[in-house]
């Protein structure tokens, strides 16, 4: 059986194929294909409130390339989720009908905290030590999704109009960060030794510049000092030196920066990275609504 996850962000959309082992218990899936096409929905969205045509017209194309995918692939189940910037434009309804007519493919635009929802919904915190202390940190282009767990326990969970493509076009308002600032502070201030679990593409590539084991934690000191290494270079060096791809190579300085600044008001000192996100939430939502029919 396959199930097919779509992430439009802010940022980039997502598509993810994946085999589901039904003989495993739990169900569990493997990643097939996953697909990655840079569209930046957001610089629209948290300017204009509103999508350009270009960028619609792109949107439709790059959906019915993942329709006809999902069907050389045999699909049986998808769920398409449309997150922050999809949230903000005023015509994101107009968009979602387009899409389903000239794509087939229906579309969900998700409130802020059914994405948190999904994306701690891979349940990655199980597969450690239950009666730790966790925070799920997902950075995305117009929003951060914090999720906290407390003895395998969901103790409160909250969506941000915090992301990298709004700060880069001074989107972000100090009222949301002292908003933020105050849930952390609120929500973990009884609880010591908490770890975090960073979720999204930007986290992925700032762990694999460090050069930490896989598996292993990377620390809040190695992640400060990665960020400040990165900032040292300009944003051509950062493609031309470094190597990022263009559309990694600007959103990761503020990307670093949103989770230095929560791990720093969480009090968290080492940050886990499973390389999970929106799309491996989606299969997992899909897996369990098929086991629950």
């Amino acid at each position: 059986m396959r199930y097919a996850a779509i992430d439009i962000g802010s940022n980039a959309v997502r598509l993810l194929i994946a085999d589901v082992m039904e003989t495993a218990n739990p169900v569990t899936f493997k990643k097939n294909t996953l697909i990655r096409v840079p569209l930046r929905l957001g610089d629209d969205a948290f300017i204009d409130q509103n999508i350009s045509t270009k960028k619609v017209e792109n949107l439709v194309k790059t959906m019915s390339a993942f329709k006809n995918l999902m069907d050389v692939y045999g699909v049986t189940k998808y769920l398409a989720c449309a997150t922050s910037a999809m949230r903000e434009a005023a015509n994101g309804q107009e968009i979602v009908h387009e899409v389903q007519k000239n794509a087939g493919i229906n579309l969900e635009i998700v409130a802020g905290q059914r994405e948190a929802n999904i994306i701690y919904a891979s349940h990655f915190e199980e597969r450690l030590d239950r009666k730790k202390n966790y925070l799920y940190i997902d950075v995305g282009g117009g929003s951060t999704e914090l999720s906290f767990f407390s003895d395998g326990v969901l103790v409160a969970s909250q969506s941000f109009n915090i992301g990298t493509i709004r700060i880069l076009d001074n989107q972000d308002k100090a009222e949301t960060w002292k908003e933020m600032e105050q849930f952390l502070t609120a929500k973990t201030k009884a609880y010591k030794d908490i770890t975090g679990i960073g979720t999204g593409g930007n986290i992925n590539k700032l762990f694999k510049l460090s050069e930490e084991k896989e598996g292993k934690p990377m620390s809040f000191n190695k992640l400060k000092s990665l960020h400040h290494h990165l900032s040292s270079y300009s944003l051509k060096d950062r493609i031309q030196v470094l190597g990022l791809n263009n559309d990694r190579a600007d959103v990761i300085i503020p990307a670093a920066l949103i989770f230095i600044t929560v791990m720093k008001w969480a009090g968290i000192k080492n940050i886990l990275v499973p390389k999970v996100g929106m799309v491996d939430g989606i299969i997992q939502l899909l897996i369990e609504e098929n086991l629950k029919q």
